[in-house]
């Protein structure tokens, strides 16, 4: 990705994206080719691949598009806490989820309809006053 090696921790990146597990299963570890001409990762794997690829560079801005949509519920909640929990997670994150553990974590959520912010607020709040997000 064009960064020195000495410059990234690329084990911290791949342990927040939850993909230990499935680089230790893989025949040649973080060596092995994954696209057209290698390994064909599954929806979950790409999009944790992603993730890893986006925390390698320690941005101050992180952009989630439903990045949780494709993994099992307690990877997911592995993920959350990997991204959001840690000492590390200086950076601003802007998360388009409609998915209760990414909504929990969100020191503010805004809720749009017809392309148009409808309200808001912290999701407990939100389930109370907005029909729109009661309905999603």
């Amino acid at each position: 990705m064009g960064l020195e090696e000495d410059d990234v921790d690329l084990q911290l990146a791949i342990e927040k994206a939850i993909l230990s597990p499935d680089i230790g299963g893989l025949k040649d570890g973080i060596e092995t080719k994954v696209g057209t001409r290698g390994v064909k990762l599954s929806g979950g794997q790409a999009q944790r691949a992603a993730t890893a690829r986006m925390l390698v560079r320690e941005p101050e801005l992180l952009v989630f598009d439903d990045i949780s949509s494709a993994l099992d519920i307690e990877t997911e909640r592995q993920l959350w806490r990997g991204l959001l929990d840690t000492e590390s997670a200086d950076a601003t994150c802007l998360v388009v989820s409609h998915r209760r553990p990414a909504l929990r974590r969100a020191s503010q959520i805004i809720v749009l309809k017809s392309g148009r912010v409808d309200a808001i607020g912290k999701l407990d709040d939100l389930l109370e006053s907005s029909e729109e997000m009661k309905r999603l």
